[in-house]
């Protein structure tokens, strides 16, 4: 029987000729085929518990902690959290099973990965890991300053608990009175901030010994791999449960947290009507799991071949979303607590100013009912249905005390952590103990994703460049030594508006764009079909058919809408930074000077380029390629005809030798199995020509 031969692209398609020529998953033995020589001698996870957990620390990070509350704090509540669920199913979890199949099938990192389904696509790869050495940057001084906050929580009063007092004037420091304690300690103290990104200043020497303390954690858990840092993971990936979980508990006993828990459940569904919400929403998707990094992908291919990773997509999503549950719930409760305390101030001046009045005016039909004499025994619910029929009446020197007011003062970021949050601390008995707690829970959960981030660095590199897999360790060290020197950056008095430039602008639209590659690659280069085919082989069991449906079309379509939308945002509002006045102890909205708006968009291209760099690079190489071969085929044509048509020469003497010569010469072409066929044995018992030899 003869092998058809494989079918060639006679029209040139742009991707076709690059087409995996195996498939992702070696059918009769179950064993991965692995690209670049790569053997069965891969690390693998110890147990499957290490890999959720290692998966689980990745995707759960600060923004479940800080950005998950705030987003649903301004947009509407329950409806938000409604909003993000559905949103969750139809995008979020194709794409993280997409991308767990594809590194468990082909066992790379991000750039191996694509550059097996298509050698013109190993841009998308580069492009992951230019995205994580940029979160890697900033993420780390985040945990610096974790570093920084947890070990001043270990003495009492709390250094953030009152304002300083000046030495030469014996007054409370200006800044601070304009602002409140823990204000000015994360501005001042902490930061020493400038007051805008071009005053640079002088480096912080105790930020800047903090962030070689955080390079070197890192480091030392890198070190051996996912061998290492796997052990780190039992610890840095469960402890910010127990923590949370112990806030819940203390904080539900504070007054005001069941305010705050209806405040954030509270739905809103006239929100939906904006598509500011919907493009948050689908943002939030996006960062939580941790799509296009590459980290899924390399944790994903230290996995067993027949790994059941459409379960685990479930079910990493699933504690995913519960954890940011969990964390607003803690937020909104402490906040709540906060609120409340702040309210019940509010009334207690007031009516200290009220009985101020009463003793000097002679009118009395605005005297309250409540007592004068004791403010701090004055209700909230009591004084405010007072204000509500005489409050106009006493002009602007008496205000209204609304809780609802001051939960809407929505906190993101690290003024969430590092101000609200640190403010309602110090309000708790027992202060110092619970803020250690609090920071330290902050540096597992940034210390969980700085495993991954690295890992979707460290991980592509070593797979694709031998030389750097056998040096894995130099290769890690001489990684943070590097991250520590470009650090510096944000461990300068400006150091933080850097942050927030690289934390704005550094990965979202690139990883926007690496994350519609991915799909195009999948559903429709290598084929959404085909890739079923390879999952069925490796779970035993077929996906749903509308996987295939998910990636080639909703999916694609969300992310190219996601990018339109980020786009126009950009261009239509010009990018701007909040920035700390220490004259009126505020913050204020500033844009960014000429050199920073280049320097913002060097950091969008640099983490974009390499896509279509890629492209570029493989397009031409496979021109010359064809060039050469060409150029073979034509000299081995020539020496052919060359001996066909060579004139006999005349000669009087001939022998059989001159015979043979005559004969055409044997082609150097390679002829393909077709050419062939086997001769006919001979039958038995028949007798063997006489040669005559």
């Amino acid at each position: 029987m003869e092998k058809p031969p494989l079918t060639s692209d006679e029209d040139g398609c742009v991707l076709a000729e690059s087409h995996s020529e195996v498939a992702l998953v070696s059918a009769d033995d179950g064993g991965p085929t692995v690209a670049d020589g790569q053997g069965d001698d891969r690390i693998a996870w110890d147990s499957k518990l290490q890999y959720v957990l290692a998966q689980v620390g990745f995707s759960v990070g600060l923004g479940n902690v800080w950005r998950f509350p705030y987003l649903c704090h301004q947009n509407g509540g329950g409806s938000f959290m409604i909003l993000y669920v559905m949103l969750l199913l139809i995008i979020g979890v194709p794409l993280f099973f997409m991308e767990l199949a594809a590194g468990q099938s082909i066992r790379q990192g991000s750039i191996g990965v694509w550059k097996h389904i298509s050698p013109r696509l190993a841009g998308i790869g580069y492009s992951s890991c230019m995205v994580c050495f940029f979160v890697a940057l900033y993420y780390n001084v985040i945990i610096a300053w974790s570093l920084f906050y947890m070990g001043n929580s270990f003495q009492y009063p709390l250094p953030w608990e009152q304002c300083p007092v000046d030495m030469i004037s014996n007054q409370t420091v200006k800044e601070c009175a304009a602002s409140s304690p823990t204000t000015y300690f994360w501005f001042r103290k902490a930061l020493d901030i400038s007051d805008t990104i071009d005053q640079s200043g002088e480096f912080n020497p105790v930020m800047t010994g903090c962030l070689l303390a955080a390079w070197a954690i890192v480091c030392l858990a890198m070190i051996k791999g996912i061998k290492s840092s796997a052990r780190v993971m039992y610890f840095s990936s469960v402890f910010p449960y127990a923590v949370l979980i112990c806030f819940l508990i203390r904080g539900l006993m504070l007054d005001g947290a069941i305010e705050g828990i209806k405040y954030m459940f509270y739905p809103k569904l006239e929100i939906w009507k904006e598509v500011q919400v919907w493009r948050q929403a689908a943002t939030q998707v996006f960062f939580a799991l941790g799509l296009g990094y590459g980290s899924v992908i390399a944790y994903s291919s230290y996995n067993p071949v027949h790994n059941n990773c459409h379960r685990d997509a479930f079910m990493v999503s699933g504690i995913n979303f519960m954890t940011s549950v969990l964390a607003s719930l803690v937020v909104f409760v402490v906040l709540g607590f906060r609120a409340k305390n702040i309210a019940l101030n509010c009334v207690a001046t007031n009516v200290a100013k009220l009985a101020g009045m009463a003793t000097t005016s002679s009118s009395q039909h605005w005297w309250p009912w409540f007592n004068m004499s004791d403010p701090k025994s004055v209700g909230l619910q009591e004084y405010r249905e007072w204000y509500s029929h005489h409050g106009t009446l006493l002009g602007s020197n008496i205000t209204d005390c609304d809780l609802e007011r001051e939960m809407s003062k929505g906190v993101e970021g690290t003024g969430l952590a590092f101000i609200a949050f640190t403010e309602a601390i110090t309000l708790f008995p027992a202060s110092p103990f619970w803020s250690a707690l609090f920071f330290l829970m902050l540096l597992n959960l940034g210390l969980s994703t700085m495993f991954g981030t690295m890992q979707g660095i460290l991980t592509p590199l070593m797979d694709n460049f031998r030389m750097l897999g056998r040096h894995k360790t130099m290769l890690t060290i001489c990684s943070c030594i590097l991250g520590f020197f470009i650090g510096l950056l944000f461990t300068q008095r400006s150091g933080n508006y850097f942050v927030t430039m690289f934390d704005d602008y550094s990965a979202t639209l690139p990883l926007i764009i690496v994350v519609i590659f991915e799909t195009i690659s999948v559903a429709w280069i290598y084929g959404a079909d085909r890739f079923l085919d390879d999952v069925e082989v490796m779970l035993h069991w077929r996906p749903p058919v509308v996987y295939r449906y998910m990636w080639k079309y909703v999916c694609l379509l969300s992310m190219v809408g996601l990018l339109a939308a980020s786009l126009l945002r950009m261009v239509f509002k010009k990018p701007t930074y909040t920035a700390w006045d220490h004259n009126t102890g505020s913050e204020t909205s500033l844009e960014y000077p000429s050199w920073a708006l280049a320097m913002l968009s060097m950091l969008i291209i640099a983490a974009s380029l390499p896509v279509p760099i890629g492209y570029l690079l493989s397009y031409l190489k496979d021109g010359q390629n064809l060039s050469v071969e060409a150029a073979e085929a034509e000299r081995q044509r020539e020496r052919y005809s060359k001996c066909n048509s060579t004139e006999p020469v005349p000669n009087n003497h001939h022998s059989p030798l001159d015979e043979d010569r005559s004969l055409p010469c044997s082609t150097f072409l390679p002829l393909s199995a077709e050419h062939y066929r086997l001769l006919p044995q001979q039958e038995d018992g028949e007798e063997e020509e006489d040669t005559g030899v």
